[in-house]
């Protein structure tokens, strides 16, 4: 599949957005001393819902809409996140996806955003993706600037913004990162709003082929923000794993569509039926040793567009959501 759409491109309108309305969605914005723009969405400043809805379609690199609404979904949490992106693969594994690991001393986060399209590495005297996603994807970015999403609770040291920078071959002065707390208002809604690059990222472990994925949306509601790291980031995977809804439009024949559909749901993990945070202590916080199949969405529906034929699969969980969620 070709790729000619700049995700950096557009998302730059975007970034501008945030930083030149900063006070009306209570960002904090910081200019390094290297150049860099650091946008605090959370950590000295409230930031908020809206901030994060932003902070999501930016992740998607502009290839999506992100809206925020109420609905009767789920029993006892209407507001919910809507995400829609005329090109899944790109917007959510090309962008989203939080693929990019990040390490200096004792400071480590996770990258996801338009930042990762860029970034190489030299490898035997040529320079190749830093993921070794982007060579399956065929997809490589330019522009003169980027945006890095980073999920943690404290600023990135200044070695990890110059190595970023390196990276995607720009000036310090020509990247900006934004630092989500995911105990954060803001941090909760971009990561509820991965809903669907979840499906997207399961559907490529279930070797689906990514040609083959069209379109696609998905929901789940807004999880309550908690002070501890664990239980917020326990909420914010559990918002997906038990109320998550994806919808995934599919070239290719009705057996495949229904074998993903089938497939997908969080339910089908070994891992499935308890809140994260108590999986995640199970496993005495190893994040490895977690079933990687748990990370999808609740229920599905894959519609077959050569035939017409839907298939849905998983069920929404009300009681664990409400345990998870603290009700």
């Amino acid at each position: 599949m070709e790729y000619k759409a700049s995700v950096n491109k557009l998302t730059q309108p975007l970034v501008k957005y945030l930083i030149e309305n900063a006070d009306k969605l209570r960002l904090g914005v910081e200019n390094l001393e290297n150049g860099c723009t650091v946008i605090d969405a959370g950590i000295k400043v409230p930031g908020g819902l809206e901030a994060g809805r932003i902070i999501a379609e930016i992740c998607l690199g502009g290839m999506g809409t992100v809206a925020l609404s109420h609905s009767a979904y789920t029993d006892n949490w209407p507001l919910s996140v809507n995400v829609h992106t005329g090109n899944p693969v790109l917007g959510c594994l090309g962008s989203q996806y939080a693929g990019w690991s990040l390490a200096h001393e004792k400071y480590y986060a996770l990258g996801s955003g338009p930042a990762r399209a860029m970034a190489t590495k030299l490898k035997d005297g040529r320079q190749e993706p830093v993921e070794e996603l982007y060579k399956e994807l065929g997809y490589q970015d330019e522009a003169e600037s980027t945006v890095l999403v980073i999920e943690n609770d404290a600023f990135p040291p200044v070695a990890i913004v110059e190595k970023v920078a390196a990276a995607c071959t720009v000036d310090s002065s020509k990247l900006t990162i934004i630092v989500t707390p995911t105990s954060s208002l803001a941090g909760g809604v971009q990561v509820v709003a991965r809903v669907l690059e979840v499906a997207m990222h399961k559907a490529h472990a279930l070797h689906f082929p990514l040609d083959n994925i069209v379109d696609g949306s998905g929901s789940a509601p807004i999880c309550p923000p908690h002070p501890n790291f664990v239980k917020a980031m326990g909420r914010t995977n559990d918002a997906i794993l038990f109320a998550g809804l994806v919808h995934l439009f599919v070239k290719g024949s009705d057996e495949a569509a229904e074998k993903l559909a089938r497939e997908l749901p969080s339910s089908t993990s070994k891992d499935y039926g308890k809140p994260f945070a108590e999986i995640f202590k199970r496993y005495e916080y190893d994040f490895f040793k977690i079933d990687p199949m748990l990370f999808s969405p609740a229920s599905v529906i894959v519609t077959a567009v050569d035939s017409g034929n839907s298939y849905r699969a998983g069920k929404l969980d009300n009681a664990l959501l409400d345990q998870s969620f603290g009700a």
